[in-house]
């Protein structure tokens, strides 16, 4: 596979970039800059000014902030085909969080310029960013739902049905979290220490709600189920 239709076969995943013709993508993909992260490399500063778009080529990012005690609160992560800075790039602002590698990861900066100029101006894109904005916005919504539990094993058992939502796949094996998650990972989504995060993952292992996969992916288990909080996000079938 060559680099346009590489190019093109991510974009057409993006709904607000699936719209642009062929020979446009080609125009794009001689425009974009494509750079290598190692993990736990920072590719964008929270506060920072930001002029680019970014498209994730490969490898996955954790995007976080720093509350007012200095502790780091994970709010998202992005996979292969995933985007950010589309919000700096249309109100002009620094960048609201810090994204950073969470493995070797390749990146594709587009300036603001070109971005301007491929998407901002195509009216089909710009109905597919506001709708984008509105999922990302329903998205902080339920992540301030998931912080307002009182009960740490209610917010771990919500974050975690909130990244099967994200990541799942479901086969034989059953409901499986197809990314890795640390314990330290969902202390910060969370907004608990660690050990705290790492008491709750064991009571739920030893009460069979969940177990591991390859030592790495978190698989629910039926009983997980059982009275599980919502945040807005639909049960998985």
């Amino acid at each position: 596979m060559n680099k346009v239709d590489e190019f093109y076969n991510l974009f057409h995943n993006i709904p607000f970039l699936s719209c642009i013709s062929k020979p446009e993508l080609e125009e794009i993909q001689q425009a974009i800059i494509v750079k290598k992260f190692s993990r736990n490399e920072i590719i964008v500063l929270e506060e920072d000014p930001s002029d680019f778009f970014y498209i994730i080529v490969s490898g996955k990012v954790r995007v976080t902030q720093v509350n007012e005690s200095g502790k780091e609160l994970l709010l998202a992560i992005h996979k292969r085909g995933n985007y950010f800075g589309e919000m700096s790039i249309i109100d002009g602002k620094t960048a609201p969080a810090t994204i950073v590698a969470m493995e070797n990861t390749k990146i594709g900066f587009l300036t603001r310029s070109d971005f301007n100029k491929y998407i901002i101006k195509n009216e089909k894109c710009m109905q597919s960013i506001v709708s984008m904005l509105c999922s990302r916005l329903r998205d902080a919504w339920d992540t301030m739902k998931l912080h307002s539990y009182a009960d740490a094993g209610d917010r771990l058992k919500a974050a975690l049905n909130m990244f099967y939502m994200k990541f799942g796949i479901a086969d034989e094996r059953g409901k499986i979290i197809f990314t890795k998650l640390s314990h330290k990972d969902l202390a910060n989504y969370t907004a608990m220490s660690r050990e705290t995060a790492s008491r709750i993952i064991s009571s739920l292992i030893k009460s069979d709600e969940i177990d591991m996969i390859d030592h790495k992916y978190f698989r629910l288990k039926p009983a997980f189920f059982n009275d599980m909080p919502s945040v807005g996000l639909e049960q998985p079938g």
